[in-house]
């Protein structure tokens, strides 16, 4: 059966399901999460940064069998799984919501899974409420996807750096798997 490419996907688990060719990055993407904490990466549009987010999720998830044939496979602890926190700014419709209540809104989506109920009523609390809540579980993962859509969209008037910043500090060390934002423009000053 001829194999499709994958233009335009960024679902891991439907690249590998419909057969598409998939370049393995597991190896490097096993380095990076057994070495590191925090991971920001910046690299220009079409690049497949969205596809290699989905496939740190589902890696964290612990979803095995989508990594049958890849270098990973039988090298991750796979029966230890991570809650996943991934926010995808692309996704979350701040346009017709409003950022603020965009955030609000992905958050409970986040937290509904894990039939977890968050009460903090501002963003960064609420996000604070859900890392510490899901890292009873186990370490969380958080994936934060293009980051800087809202700042391109709303060059004046943006939260969304400070929101990103302020809620990965130290003060949630310990409960965190690791962490990545991704995105196709860099960060002027990366600071955690």
């Amino acid at each position: 059966m001829k194999r499709k490419l994958a233009l335009g996907n960024q679902e891991f688990s439907k690249v590998i399901n419909n057969n598409c060719i998939y370049v393995d990055k597991t190896e490097t993407i096993h380095k990076l999460i057994t070495s590191g904490d925090y991971y920001f990466l910046s690299r220009p549009r079409r690049f497949g940064k969205s596809l290699l987010a989905n496939t740190i999720k589902e890696i964290h998830l612990g979803n095995k069998k989508l990594f049958k044939g890849l270098w990973i496979y039988d090298k991750w602890d796979w029966k230890k799984t991570y809650p996943v926190i991934k926010i995808s700014f692309s996704e979350m419709g701040y346009k017709k919501l409003g950022l603020e209540k965009a955030i609000d809104k992905q958050l409970d989506v986040i937290a509904k899974p894990y039939n977890l109920t968050l009460h903090e009523t501002v963003n960064s609390l609420k996000f604070k409420e859900l890392i510490v809540k899901l890292s009873k579980k186990a370490q969380v993962a958080i994936i934060i996807d293009e980051y800087d859509r809202p700042i391109i969209d709303y060059m004046d008037n943006i939260p969304v750096y400070s929101f990103s910043q302020n809620t990965l500090t130290s003060s949630t060390t310990g409960q965190l798997s690791i962490t990545w934002i991704i995105s196709h423009r860099p960060m002027k000053t990366v600071k955690f």
